[in-house]
């Protein structure tokens, strides 16, 4: 066999630590996948590196296999796993909103946790599960550092959270008023306003759309898939 036709086992692991180091993945999406698995795991890293010691998910990382996967017409499906705290919003409303506008169906579920700016991300694949277990806290916009000129930045920020509640309350079937009373609820969190969903509850609510598990979450997608192929009548 031509050495041209082969690869070697160090060449092989040399490209999966530099996938691993460039995309957050050992590969990107290739022809030979039905369904493209997405890992939202640990704080949504954005414009700032957060500390080496801390479990990330880097947007950077995210959306190039987000577009490969829309270019790949082997790729049927997505499945979102989440089990983040949240995050930069910018980057997390990003994720967001390329998964919403992508040409395939796509399936999120919370494992653990969907916290903060994880609960877009959550809401915005065409199908939503939770897990028993899983929790989901809702809060308003926290600014840590130094605030200058306090009226305009109290301004940008109340946009700001304006756009994530608009991407909430139209990706799921939560009201806008449930929403906010969750959001301003002041008698859940010790040293915080905001409320915990744990499973069921994010599901009563009309945050999320069912409770599940990898199961329940791959048959439905598989289900999206079938109905997305079958031709119109």
């Amino acid at each position: 066999m031509r050495s041209d036709e082969t690869t070697s086992p160090e060449e092989n692991n040399n490209g999966s630590l530099s996938n691993l180091k460039d995309i957050g993945q050992i590969k990107m999406p290739g022809v030979d996948e039905r369904i493209f698995c997405l890992t939202i795991i640990g704080q949504i890293e954005g414009h700032l590196i957060l500390p080496a010691q801390s479990k990330t998910t880097k947007y950077e990382h995210v959306i190039p296999q987000l577009l490969a996967v829309e270019q790949n017409p082997k790729v049927e499906g997505i499945f979102v796993i989440l089990n983040t705290a949240g995050g930069d919003v910018e980057a997390g409303l990003a994720i967001a909103e390329m998964l919403c506008s992508l040409n395939k169906p796509s399936v999120s579920l919370v494992l653990g946790g969907g916290h903060s700016i994880g609960i877009p991300i959550a809401v915005s694949c065409t199908k939503s599960f939770i897990a028993p277990t899983g929790t989901m806290t809702i809060h308003p916009i926290r600014y840590t550092g130094l605030v200058i000129n306090g009226h305009q930045q109290f301004d940008y920020l109340q946009k700001m959270q304006q756009r994530i509640d608009q991407f909430i309350y139209s990706h799921s079937q939560i009201s806008k008023e449930k929403l906010e009373h969750f959001m301003f609820n002041t008698g859940e969190l010790a040293q915080d306003i905001g409320t915990i969903l744990i499973g069921q509850e994010a599901v009563d609510s009309g945050l999320i759309q069912a409770v599940g598990g990898v199961k329940e979450a791959f048959k439905e997608l598989n289900n999206l898939i079938t109905q997305l192929s079958q031709p119109l009548s």
